[in-house]
């Protein structure tokens, strides 16, 4: 841990701490691998109870049942923002994770704030997440347009841990990624329903983890690169 690595954490901590205004709207940015599955045989579906009769004796309900084998389908990307102020997160499935995908996504983002001043947008260093993308994908004038909707703050290397999509993203993949998808069409319709369901329960994150906190639980660090870095 570096003086680099704990001046991007205070600075992620810091937009996390700032009130909530309309005029800058917090928003976190991630994206996550799929692999798409299919199955080698049907599954089995699940089988009710059934009460005795005269003819024949009670029937215990059965699960749902696949067999163990199954056959890998390719790749997909999962790009999601989450906006902890209102509890609000979009996500879009996409082949691949390229600079024209964010771009893209960037376009929506930005047309869901059109009265925003700025959008606080934070985000991991990945070489695609950075406005010159928007020049490699739209005209001059629109890309500095859609570059001036952001004010942009980046995780450390190897610190997703503090961006709060993480947290998003994982609550999605226990609702509905946790099952054989084979097809790129069917991970778009399975999010999409699990985000319309959080969205309209405005499900949110309650961030404990403090520029104090920060400061307190690291303080050995603060002191070793302060120590290091002082005159003898």
């Amino acid at each position: 841990m570096n003086a680099a690595f704990l001046a991007r954490m205070e600075d992620v901590l810091a937009v996390y701490q700032r009130p909530e205004d309309a005029r800058f709207p917090v928003v976190c940015f991630d994206e996550r691998p799929c692999v798409l599955h299919g199955q080698t045989i049907p599954p089995l579906p699940p089988a009710p109870a059934q009460p005795a009769t005269e003819q024949q004796p009670a029937r215990r309900g059965r699960p749902a049942r696949e067999n163990y084998s199954y056959v890998r389908e390719g790749t997909a990307c999962l790009l999601a923002a989450f906006a902890p102020g209102l509890g609000q997160r979009w996500a879009e499935v996409c082949a691949r994770r390229t600079g024209a995908d964010y771009c893209r996504f960037m376009l929506g983002l930005a047309a869901a704030y059109p009265q925003a001043q700025k959008i606080v947008l934070v985000q991991d260093n990945l070489n695609t997440h950075t406005d010159a993308v928007f020049y490699q994908h739209l005209p001059a004038a629109e890309a500095r347009a859609l570059a001036a909707r952001f004010e942009l703050h980046y995780t450390p290397k190897n610190a997703s841990w503090l961006n709060m999509v993480e947290l998003e993203l994982s609550a999605i993949a226990r609702q509905c990624l946790h099952q054989r998808i084979p097809t790129q069409h069917a991970l778009s319709a399975h999010v999409a329903a699990c985000v319309a369901e959080r969205n309209a329960a405005r499900a949110t994150v309650k961030w404990q983890f403090t520029l104090d906190k920060a400061r307190e639980k690291l303080s050995r660090h603060y002191l070793k690169i302060c120590a290091k870095n002082s005159p003898d």
